[in-house]
């Protein structure tokens, strides 16, 4: 039996109760069972239980979860997005934590202390942005509602009809689910709580294509074309019907439906600023996202001045780099080159993928110098779908699923290649594949004797900060091949650096969308057509972009404090496993790991000296 995620004591919950068990004085709260020939009092609001508890009402709230878990009928429906069950889901989390809260944390075993700590953290993350009732804003300037079954139809697994059918029936509450979403939107009209103007013509633009598409070739309809030979022919023609017609039928028409709604409703009334910080609610909301965000007790005006020293620093090791290649021009026009010069750009969306999947198979062939644990799950390298291209970002990882036996992707965007610089590909590979986020997500997924949200929690300052610890680690790996791919690295680097300034300027200091791109134009080799999407989604994102720079530096920042105290003794491959195989964890936690496994890496390291020692001590 795989050993239970928390400690032996707690083990019960999992184990049939005895027929004869019954409840005894020192079991007055909870239910004796028969363990190892002892009987064994199982509490009844144990940790174990509560988490237990959560695990199951995540699963079963949510017919995305529910389906990859091999509920057959969560997979013919789409999520319950209505205030009334945003409500349900409020007074569920209060009884979490009213219950979290009456659990004796002192009493608890390191390992089952860590779990209490991070569900907690789980707790207080939704208590945190609960209050602003987020549902009125589903969706960011590149992802949300109107685009998600692209990826959720790409991650679930068609074997059989009844897969099919499945499909085609959630396909068929889209009218439904897009309600619920406009009804919410709606209310954000009334409040006066709605999406940035300026992020809607990308996704009015999107919704319009994905509603004009004939049904077969609808990339909804793409997995009915791929039906396997073991289904009989006419087995095949009737499921394709099913497709065909959950596309005319629901499909298009809620996608036309909603094209009109955001055309004529919602575009008038759109947010005219681009910051949220314009009202005493977005104000409120806006710091409580940084802390969100970052995991750490930050003001936005902390993150801003922070950004603004980043931005220092960076941009002199760039003007190094100039130096070192003997460009005659100034920083400006050093920018210009990068951005125009043709001897940097792929010429076809095949080079590009197979620049990047050369890349990554180069950074693969260097992991086990780097790191001792590696995942077991393998990725891709895929393109980003057109459908959603254009105002994609330049690359993103999409999880893959070992249960389903789902790869891991690297998603590449070849849209309009004249705005993919190669020199920026390198940092790109490191951040989204290996030693970024699939080596990280994928460890999580694979962790042993945890609870299960363990395996998928990520705070986004840890998992986003590791992305970008990954690129400067691609220093060492000896990945940056030229003086240009190293200021490519840099030019990320000032990418998020810049974030900070510009998000708190937009949200919290109300600065304008042009001052904001003047950042990037001015400081970085982004190409434009990058920098006005990426402008856009923090427009669309408040406070997300922030959780790179600070995980990252305090990442760098515990890596240099193990250093320092373990000298010569310090172990990269040791370092990256301790961050790593706990899962992901907010900022003040691991900073609490890594100095206890500094403690720990110090009296392994003297009791050796002592036994050493004592053998050439003593007599032969």
């Amino acid at each position: 039996m795989k050993k239970s995620f928390l400690s032996a004591a707690f083990l019960t919950l999992f184990l049939p109760v005895s027929a004869n068990a019954e409840q005894t004085p020192f079991c007055e709260n909870g239910e004796v069972i028969i363990l190892d020939g002892a009987e064994t009092c199982i509490k009844r609001d144990s940790l174990l239980q509560l988490i237990t508890d959560y695990q199951d009402y995540m699963v079963s709230s949510n017919p995305y979860s529910a389906g990859e878990k091999g509920d057959k009928e969560a997979l013919r429906k789409l999520p319950d997005v209505s205030p009334e069950q945003f409500q349900a889901r409020i007074e569920t989390f209060e009884n979490f934590k009213d219950r979290h809260q009456k659990i004796d944390a002192e009493s608890l075993n390191s390992e089952d202390r860590l779990n209490y700590d991070l569900f907690g953290f789980v707790l207080n993350q939704f208590s945190r942005r609960a209050p602003f009732d987020e549902a009125r804003i589903p969706f960011t300037n590149d992802s949300g509602f109107f685009n998600e079954l692209s990826y959720v139809s790409r991650q679930t697994r068609f074997e059989t009809s009844s897969d099919y059918e499945a499909y085609a029936a959630r396909l068929s509450f889209l009218p439904q689910y897009f309600g619920q979403h406009q009804a919410n939107m709606r209310r954000g009209i009334v409040s006066n709580y709605t999406a940035a103007a300026e992020i809607l013509t990308g996704i009015i633009d999107m919704v319009k294509a994905l509603s004009e598409y004939e049904a077969e070739q609808h990339p909804y309809f793409a997995p009915f074309k791929n039906i396997p030979d073991k289904i009989e022919p006419s087995e095949q023609d009737r499921l394709k019907a099913l497709g065909v017609a959950a596309l005319d039928n629901a499909v298009l028409p809620a996608y036309r439906n909603l094209h009109k709604f955001l055309e004529e409703e919602y575009l008038p009334k759109a947010r005219p600023a681009v910051g949220i910080g314009t009202t005493a609610e977005g104000r409120a909301h806006y710091a409580s996202l940084v802390r969100y965000y970052t995991t750490l007790d930050m003001t936005p005006d902390e993150v801003h001045e922070l950004g603004l020293r980043e931005v220092s620093r960076i941009r002199s090791e760039m003007d190094a780099i100039i130096q070192e290649v003997g460009f005659e021009g100034g920083f400006a026009a050093f920018l210009e080159f990068l951005r125009t010069d043709p001897q940097f750009y792929a010429e076809s969306e095949e080079e590009l993928l197979k620049e990047a999947a050369w890349l990554a198979k180069q950074v693969d062939g260097k992991m086990p110098e780097f790191f001792k644990t590696l995942p077991r799950l393998s990725y891709g390298v895929i393109p980003v779908p057109a459908e959603i291209a254009p105002n994609y970002t330049t690359g993103r990882y999409w999880g893959g699923n070992p249960g389903q036996g789902k790869a891991g992707n690297y998603v590449v965007n070849t849209h309009n290649l004249t705005q993919r610089p190669l020199y920026n590909l390198p940092a790109l590979t490191l951040h989204e594949g290996v030693p970024g986020h699939h080596h990280q997500i994928s460890l999580g997924q694979e962790l042993e004797n945890v609870p299960e949200f363990r395996r998928n929690l990520y705070p986004t300052a840890f998992g986003e900060g590791w992305g970008l610890y990954s690129e400067k680690l691609g220093v060492e790996m000896g990945l940056y091949k030229t003086p240009y791919e190293n200021f490519g690295r840099l030019s990320y680097e000032m990418w998020r650096a810049c974030r900070l300034v510009v998000d708190t300027g937009m949200h919290w200091k109300g600065w304008t969308r042009d001052q904001a791109e003047n950042c990037f134009l001015e400081n970085s080799a982004l190409a434009k057509h990058n920098i006005k999407t990426e402008v856009e989604r923090y427009i669309s994102w408040p406070g997300q972009a922030l959780a790179y720079k600070i995980g990252e530096l305090k990442i760098i920042e515990l890596r240099e404090r193990a250093e320092k105290a373990l000298g010569d003794d310090f172990s990269i491959r040791e370092f990256h496993d301790a961050v790593l195989l706990k899962g992901g964890l907010p900022l003040s936690v691991l900073d609490t790991r890594i100095d206890n496994w500094i403690a720990e890496q110090q009296k392994e390291f003297a009791e050796g000296v002592d036994i050493v020692k004592s053998v050439e001590g003593s007599p032969e």
